[in-house]
């Protein structure tokens, strides 16, 4: 006579091949051969600029995509960010508030005022004793200068303009810095990067540091870099900010995710940002 297996072992015989393969300890997927649908990444890696960097080369997502995906980044007609680029355009010179000003008032043409700027954030502000991103910069600049009410996160308007500005960037090397009081943000953030989270028990650091180059599933892992948000997802069909992703990376492993804009992800993005120094800005990226 056969005996039935319980319940309680088959569901945790369950739950053991469901976690297995994205365990950063185990055996991983083989990395993608030359000649896949994959490019391959290793052929455009850079020298890093700090001896204390994770990698040995540092590798901008795009080289992870396909080759279409890569195609339609770097045509500004085909890029489906760039109507967010074009939105943020408008509203640089659109007056708002009390103030009766708009950001060209002060700033005059972004292609001047804003080029560099973005790739230098986070960054440290003296008032209010902490760093703040880009988006909470203009913000401030939003209820200070403009006396206008600030924009929510994740509102189109504030990821419009935040794509706006870092695309003055664009090309130019990631530049932040974590020295000084920057310090014990720089040092959160990258606790927060190789701390297990949630039901899989994973770190940032068991897709992107361990295992970027191979697949997990269907999707081929890169070195989460930070340089090409807000990035146009083409699953979502929409820009999505570099505070959503994480959210969603963190609901990805079965963990409560941190708040947008609070400061476990503003250190998390400072530290981010640090392991990618001198990729170029990309704004608006392409990704999967």
């Amino acid at each position: 006579m056969v005996r039935p297996i319980p319940f309680a072992v088959t569901a945790l015989a369950l739950v053991a091949l469901a976690v297995a393969p994205h365990a950063q300890d185990m055996p991983s997927a083989p990395a993608a051969k030359e000649g896949s649908e994959r490019p391959a990444w290793q052929a455009h890696g850079l020298k890093v600029q700090n001896p204390n960097s994770p990698f040995d080369e540092v590798v901008s997502g795009l080289y992870f995509r396909s080759k279409e995906t890569q195609d339609m980044q770097a045509d500004d007609f085909n890029n489906p960010g760039f109507l967010a680029v074009e939105q943020g355009e408008e509203l640089w010179s659109k007056v708002d508030g009390a103030a009766g000003k708009s950001c060209a008032s002060c700033h005059n043409e972004a292609s001047t005022s804003m080029k560099g700027v973005a790739a230098a954030y986070p960054k440290w502000n003296e008032k209010l004793g902490k760093p703040v991103n880009l988006e909470q910069r203009i913000n401030i600049c939003r209820s200070g200068a403009l006396k206008a009410e600030p924009w929510a996160f994740g509102s189109s308007e504030l990821t419009a303009m935040t794509t706006y500005v870092r695309n003055q960037s664009r090309g130019m090397p990631v530049a932040v810095k974590v020295d000084g009081p920057m310090t014990p943000w720089f040092e959160r953030g990258q606790s927060l990067y190789y701390q297990r989270n949630g039901q899989l028990d994973l770190a940032c650091a068991s897709c992107h540091e361990k295992n970027h180059g191979k697949y997990l599933r269907a999707d081929f892992l890169s070195q989460g870099q930070s340089n090409g948000f807000p990035v146009y997802r083409l699953r979502d069909q929409r820009l999505v900010p570099l505070h959503e992703r994480m959210e969603g990376c963190m609901q990805d492993v079965r963990a409560t995710p941190f708040k947008p804009l609070s400061d476990e992800f503003l250190a998390l993005e400072t530290y981010v940002a640090w392991r990618g120094l001198g990729l170029p800005v990309e704004t608006p990226a392409v990704r999967n």
